[in-house]
C-alpha cells in the first residue's frame, strides 16, 4: 500500500500501519511529489509496524545531494534492517526545476551516476572521484548499514529499463496497464535472478463507475501530459488514442482534454470497481510479472463519507487473504 493515505494525518497512521500485515499487506511505499517526503512516513512505519517492508517510489536524484540520499537511506536501513528498498529516479522538470530550483539536466546520466554512487557508499566504501554529472571527494558513511537497502531504479522506456536490469536490484514502474507489463519486462530480460519489479497501481475501490472515471480522468490528464509519461505512452503504442487529449491540453482546453480520454484507457490504467474486483485486477499485474504490486488508494464517495471504519474495511477487502 502507498502511504500516507489521503485525508489521514500522519499520527493517525499508527493503528492502520499496525493492522496492515494482518490484513494481508506486506509492504508500505512512499512517493515524493508535494506532500510528505519519501523518508519520514517510512521512519514512522519502521517503529509502528516492524513486520512491514519499506520502500520509496521514488526519491528524486536531483533534489538532494548524493551523500544526503545515502545518509537518509542508511539511517532507515539501520532502523529497519533487511526491510528497505530504496527506489530512486529522475522525477520531472516540474518537481525538480519549478519547485526545487534545481536544473533538470541529463536525467538518464544523473540517475545512473547516483545509482552507482549509492551502490558504493551504502557498502561503506569511500567514494572519491568524478562521475559524469557530479564529483564527490572522499565521502564515507559514518554509519554504513549492516544490511544495505535494495536499490531500485524508476524506469519507463527501453534505455532506463536496460540500465535498471544491468545495474540495479529492481525497477520501479508507474502508469502502465496489465498488458503493458510484457513490453516492459522484455527490456528487463537481462536482469539477474531475484530482480524486483515494483509497480504503483492506482486503485479506486468504488462501484460508482462515473465517479471512478471522473477521478481517473483528472489523474490521467495531470500525469500523462508530462513529457516523460507522454513519451512512455507513445512508446507503448497509445500515441494515436491519446493525441486528442494532448492537443486539447496544449491548447489550454482542460475540459476538452478530460473529455478526450477514452473509457478503455481509463479502465486499462486505473483499477476500479468493488474492492474484490480491484484485488482481482491487481492480481493480474502480479500474474503478468510485477513482483511487488503497490496499490495507491484513490478517493471514492464511500471513503470520503465513511470515516475510519470504512477505510479499514476497504483495506481489509483489498488485502484479504
Amino acid at each position: 500500500m502507498t502511504v500516507p493515505l489521503a485525508g489521514v494525518p500522519l499520527p493517525e497512521h499508527a493503528g492502520l500501519l499496525q493492522a496492515l500485515p494482518d490484513l494481508g499487506f506486506t509492504d508500505v511505499w512512499t512517493s515524493e511529489v508535494s506532500g510528505t517526503d519519501a523518508f519520514t512516513p517510512l521512519a514512522l512505519a519502521s517503529v509502528w509496524s516492524p513486520r512491514l517492508r519499506l520502500g520509496t517510489a521514488i526519491v528524486p536524484v536531483f533534489t538532494r545531494g548524493p551523500a544526503l540520499i545515502a545518509m537518509q537511506a542508511a539511517a532507515l536501513a539501520e532502523a529497519a534492517p533487511g526491510r528497505v528498498a530504496l527506489g530512486i529516479g529522475a522525477s520531472s522538470p516540474v518537481v525538480v526545476g519549478d519547485w526545487n530550483a534545481v536544473p533538470f539536466e541529463r536525467p538518464f546520466e544523473r540517475s545512473r551516476d547516483v545509482l552507482r554512487f549509492l551502490r558504493t557508499a551504502l557498502s561503506g566504501e569511500v567514494v572519491d572521484g568524478a562521475f559524469d554529472t557530479f564529483q564527490v571527494r572522499r565521502f564515507r558513511l559514518e554509519r554504513p548499514p549492516a544490511r544495505p537497502p535494495k536499490l531500485l531504479l524508476a524506469a519507463l522506456r527501453a534505455k532506463m529499463l536496460r540500465l535498471a536490469a544491468a545495474e540495479a536490484d529492481g525497477a520501479v514502474l508507474n502508469w502502465l496497464s496489465v498488458e503493458d507489463v510484457a513490453t516492459v519486462r522484455h527490456e528487463l530480460a537481462a536482469a539477474a535472478d531475484g530482480f524486483e519489479v515494483a509497480a504503483r497501481i492506482f486503485v479506486c475501490p468504488t462501484e460508482d463507475e462515473d465517479a471512478a472515471r471522473e477521478t481517473a480522468r483528472r489523474l490521467i490528464a495531470a500525469y500523462l501530459t508530462v513529457p516523460a509519461y507522454a513519451a512512455f505512452h507513445r512508446w507503448l503504442g497509445r500515441g494515436e488514442v491519446l493525441k486528442p487529449m494532448w492537443d486539447a491540453w496544449a491548447a489550454k482546453d482542460r475540459k476538452g482534454a478530460l473529455a478526450a480520454i477514452p473509457d478503455e484507457v481509463v479502465d486499462a490504467l486505473i483499477v476500479h470497481g468493488s474492492p474484490q474486483r480491484c484485488r482481482e485486477h491487481v492480481q493480474r499485474y502480479a500474474d503478468a510479472g510485477v513482483t511487488t504490486p503497490v496499490m495507491a488508494l484513490l478517493p471514492t464517495p464511500e471513503l470520503t463519507a465513511g470515516g475510519p471504519e470504512v477505510l479499514l474495511d476497504t483495506l481489509r477487502a483489498l488485502g484479504a487473504r
